[in-house]
């Protein structure tokens, strides 16, 4: 069993930043293609940005290009989703999701294990 347990989340205005990070533990995140995700009131979950197994792939949401970036620091067994210029359009829960299948997808259905999430609010 893998455990992930983001943090990071909170609210900021427009055009501020935030760094999301998703420490994972009972297994290594270096094994695993790993996601984030976000889900707003009332909309579907929807993928941000995916890194895989050896960090080489990267897949991300054209909502977040150039805006958001991730990377992965395996001595500490933790990813993390740096946001930056903030939109309101960004405001949701923000969920780590790690798969252990090759490359990187954007179904949530691929990812075997999630975190609880944190909540991101940009205001305008």
């Amino acid at each position: 069993q893998m455990q992930l347990i983001e943090s990071g989340g909170g609210s900021v205005q427009a055009g501020g930043s935030l760094r999301l990070s998703c420490a994972a533990s009972g297994r290594t995140v270096s094994s695993y293609a790993m996601g984030w995700f976000r889900q707003a009131p009332g909309k579907e979950r929807e993928f941000v940005f995916g890194i895989g197994r050896s960090g080489g792939i990267r897949r991300y949401a054209d909502s977040v290009k150039g805006r958001f970036t991730m990377s992965r620091d395996n001595t500490e067994n933790t990813v993390y989703l740096q946001m930056n210029s903030l939109k309101p359009e960004d405001t949701a829960v923000y969920f780590c999701a790690a798969d252990s299948g090759m490359g990187v997808t954007n179904l949530p259905q691929n990812y075997e294990y999630w975190g609880q999430g944190t909540q991101v609010t940009v205001s305008s």
